[in-house]
């Protein structure tokens, strides 16, 4: 079983390639763009891209809740231009979104989602509302997961504990926050809450507290919960 599992990851090496110059993308028939969640940067992106790649090219955004139809209002061929979004971790979540902007022709959805479902992926369809479906539903539960812990209602291990055994999730909100990135969530809840318009989705003090401390989770070492005195002990044990 290794010996098979090595030979797949072998072969998908084998067909990888990776280089930090856009140029290399001008031959490119499809790119997404999956940088950080930056309305700016993206757009900046999206402005080279569309001058380096071949006039036929789709060009898709991973980004989880920024709108498309502005990311493509910067490009030549907003019809071609469309949001697929991977859910974290893309090997192995099943979803992907897929955002149309108010020029995506059908054409460019149809070559998406044919694409997305080549990957093993299940596909569903949002219009180009921000945060699309999953961030929209996600975002204000994590946002309240973190009002609970600011609030003193519960300690955060008991909150993400009654989310797991109360409602069947695999993570408490919490736990997820820090894997998605503390910093991401709050960049997503300031384009619902400016989106949308309602202070529902407006983040919580604590939330931004921990992102301006540099705690933004699981990739800083810590976030609401701390990874570092966890790798401390996992290298401490392998040593006994």
């Amino acid at each position: 079983m290794c010996n098979v599992i090595k030979a797949d990851i072998d072969d998908t090496l084998k067909r990888l390639h990776c280089t930090t110059s856009l140029e290399d993308f001008s031959s490119a028939d499809f790119v997404i763009e999956a940088i950080a969640e930056s309305e700016v940067a993206k757009k900046k992106l999206f402005v080279e891209l569309d001058k380096i790649t071949r006039s036929s090219a789709i060009l898709a955004s991973n980004s989880s809740s920024i709108s498309i139809t502005r990311l493509a209002s910067v490009t030549s061929r907003p019809s071609q231009v469309i949001g697929m979004h991977f859910m974290n971790p893309p090997p192995m979540m099943k979803l992907v979104e897929i955002i149309r902007g108010a020029d995506t022709s059908n054409e460019a959805f149809n070559a998406t989602k044919s694409l997305a479902e080549r990957f093993g992926k299940t596909v569903v369809c949002s219009k180009d509302y921000s945060g699309f479906i999953v961030n929209r539903i996600l975002m204000p539960m994590i946002n309240e997961a973190f009002f609970t812990l600011y609030t003193g209602v519960a300690t955060k291990e008991d909150i993400d504990a009654g989310m797991k055994l109360g409602t069947n999730q695999p993570m408490g909100p919490l736990e997820l926050a820090d894997f998605i990135g503390l910093d991401v969530c709050l960049s997503i809840l300031k384009v619902l809450h400016g989106g949308l318009g309602d202070t529902k989705y407006s983040p919580c003090p604590l939330l931004v507290q921990y992102v301006d401390a540099g705690r933004l989770g699981k990739k800083s070492g810590v976030g609401v919960y701390n990874y570092r005195d966890a790798s401390k002990s996992t290298k401490h044990a392998a040593k006994l």
